[in-house]
């Protein structure tokens, strides 16, 4: 049921967008919450708060003096559309509720939420079939989130409970700069009060609600890319361009890193920092050979025999036994009343653009329950415009599962998209552009459009660089991957797949596929069905006729297309060890602090605390090759505790790779 705030300020804005304009004094005697106040000093508390919260909802609110009695003060709701609210085609708003629809709406915080309900205000209809093929669930999403951009937007210092890699978790107190994403995970950059320095922190490490303390004082740096933050951190003096000898359609990251083409034997990767080289070799070391330069070759034959070394070693349960169980962190989000209303203004003005709509339809679209929607309903349907004396109340009706809205003319305006909005479209844009295909020039001109309704709003209310900053740090990595022929030509061929008829002929495909867990590649014949994501990979869900049944395959392991009548086949066996499948049963971890990222990655359902920052994590059947790949990238941060069979196959390919390196 809404709050009694909720219902106020719906009849406020009923009140005042029913007329031209409304004064203050008559307002103030036809709103009962205003007019039985216990003062007038409470009464103009409460219509103050109530109108910034008016203003944030993206209402466009004006205040006028009489002309005749300057003490005579009028309110009125503008009916000329602002520029903050976007003039969209079909197709860029299908991609910018797509957008919306990229972040997980079961974590997302107000922001994500908002932002999808006043694009229903618009009144647009998406098209259907590129709905479809956008993924749903791109973008990491944390209830930090919201106000970590409010706060760079507004210029604010935040406070929050962090749990850095080396230790236990400790307060720390931030003026964010930027808030962006790398690899599909959220990260903060920004001043650290209490070290008088700029610090990076990884969102989900954050442990409580962000916050607000105060105003920032540090000046912010101008063009502050959160990439090349990233990559300082693993800069160093010793840089080279590594030579490698590849399995074909191996390592398929590192060949879009070197240019090289699926069945190149040798590579040649840019000039890279050794700490960063080392660590894209060591996560491909199954399908690479490392060929110069020299010292790094000897680099990793030692890393990787010590990885072995200390998994043919019984493991040292005692630590994990004796290690204490860290707590689950509990962030408690309040609904917002912004929300709710916010939510209900962008349903009556959908329903209205329609003259009536479906009541699953509408659920769906505004991404709560059917029950939630009626519930919703029953607001709107005892407030309305209080102005003349009697309640001319909103009528809404959900009979047989089709609702209709009456009486609330006032409601149908798009709501303006705030700052914090425009940049959580952003960052769900981003997430879309790997798998837009076709749909790339439409993603730009959105993107366009938001970026100029972002300047175009009331100076203080709007950090420009803040979304110029987000958008290149999200899309940096991906925008090269994108930009191959290889990826092109797939997602051509994905996206024509999914715009076919259902059993169509020219919704199957034949794709050449590169599996992680096995050597060799596979012919399949499949019909996509959709395209998904996990938060950091995109994933196409298929009917696969050599398996008979549906599967999942990751976007970037299609090498290629081939022709309709070329034979199905499967990976070959080869010289090396299959990965394939689950782990069986659960795992245990020890991590050293350049190893937490493994229980983040892969989702630990338990942690535990030891000493000197280690940390225990319980994996429960991860996946194989993924977990082996981790392991040795971690380069000896990792060690598998249990169970034994798993600690086996880490050291044959830690030995495998090892010997492949010693000359």
């Amino acid at each position: 049921m809404a709050s009694k705030n909720v219902e106020r300020l719906l009849n406020v804005i009923m009140t005042i967008g029913s007329r031209r304009r409304i004064d203050r004094a008559k307002l103030f005697s036809v709103i009962p919450d205003y007019a039985n106040a216990v003062s007038d000093q409470a009464a103009e508390r409460m219509f103050e708060r109530d109108k910034a919260a008016i203003l944030e909802l993206g209402l466009p609110l004006a205040t006028e003096r009489d002309v005749l009695d300057e003490n005579t003060v009028h309110y009125r709701i503008e009916t000329a559309r602002s520029g903050a609210v976007l003039d969209l085609t079909t197709e860029e708003y299908t991609v910018l509720l797509a957008a919306s629809r990229a972040w997980d709406a079961a974590a997302a915080g107000g922001a994500a939420r908002r932002v999808r309900s006043k694009l229903l205000s618009l009144g647009h209809d998406a098209d259907p079939d590129l709905l479809r093929r956008t993924p749903r669930g791109a973008v990491e999403s944390l209830p930090v989130l919201s106000p970590l951009l409010d706060s760079v937007v507004g210029g604010r210092t935040v406070r929050f409970t962090y749990r850095a890699t080396h230790g236990a978790p400790s307060e720390r107190r931030v003026e964010p700069w930027v808030v962006g994403v790398h690899e599909g995970h959220w990260y903060v950059y920004g001043w650290d009060l209490d070290r008088s320095a700029p610090r990076l922190f990884r969102a989900s490490r954050i442990e409580s609600f962000p916050a607000d303390i105060s105003a920032a004082r540090q000046p912010r740096p101008e063009n502050t890319d959160l990439s090349g933050v990233l990559e300082r951190m693993l800069d160093s003096d010793d840089r080279d361009a590594a030579v490698l000898r590849a399995a074909p359609y191996k390592a398929l990251s590192l060949r879009d890193r070197a240019g090289a083409a699926l069945e190149a034997e040798h590579l040649t990767l840019p000039s890279l920092p050794r700490p960063a080289a080392r660590r894209l070799l060591l996560g491909d070391i199954r399908w690479v050979e490392l060929l110069e330069p020299h010292s790094w070759r000897a680099e990793l034959a030692q890393v990787l025999s010590a990885i072995a070394d200390l998994h043919e070693q019984e493991p040292q349960l005692s630590e994990l036994e004796s290690a204490t169980g860290r707590p689950t962190p509990r962030i408690r989000l309040t609904p917002q009343s912004g929300d709710h209303l916010s939510r209900l203004i962008s349903a009556a003005s959908y329903v209205l653009s329609r003259g009536e709509a479906d009541l699953a339809e509408l659920a769906e679209a505004l991404a709560i329950t059917e029950k939630q929607l009626v519930t919703d309903l029953q607001v709107l349907f005892v407030c309305g415009d209080m102005g003349d004396g009697w309640e001319d109340l909103i009528e809404a009706e959900w009979e047989h599962g089709t609702v209709r809205v009456r009486n609330a003319e006032p409601l149908r305006r798009a709501l303006s998209l705030s700052a914090v909005e425009i940049t959580a479209l952003l960052a769900g844009l981003a997430a879309l552009e790997p798998v837009a295909g076709q749909a790339e020039q439409t993603v730009a001109a959105a993107r366009a459009k938001l970026l100029a309704g972002a300047t175009g709003g009331p100076a203080d209310s709007v950090a420009v660089p803040t979304f110029y900053d987000l958008a290149d740090a999200i899309s940096a990595d991906e925008m090269a991957a994108r930009t191959a022929d290889r990826a092109e030509a797939v997602l051509a061929a994905v996206h024509a797949a999914l715009r076919a008829e259902p059993g169509a002929e020219d919704g199957q495909l034949v794709i050449r596929y590169s599996s992680s867990d096995r050597p060799g590649t596979s012919v399949r014949r499949i019909r996509p069905l959709r395209i998904e994501s996990d938060g950091v990979r995109s994933y196409l869900l298929a009917e696969c006729e050599l398996a008979g049944a549906e599967r999942r395959f990751r976007l970037d392991r299609v090498v290629e297309i081939l022709p309709a009548g070329t034979p199905m086949s499967r990976a070959g066996a080869g010289e090396q060890q299959a990965l394939a499948g689950r782990v069986e049963g659960e795992v245990w971890l020890r991590l050293e602090p350049a190893g937490h990222w493994i229980a983040e990655s892969f989702g630990a359902v338990e942690m535990r605390d030891g000493g000197d920052g280690e940390a225990f994590a319980r994996l429960d059947s991860p996946v194989l090759a993924p977990l082996v790949d981790a392991v040795l990238e971690s380069a000896g941060a990792a060690e598998v505790l249990v169970p034994r069979d798993l600690r086996d196959t880490i050291v044959t390919v830690a030995r495998d790779g090892a010997v492949r390196h010693t000359s």
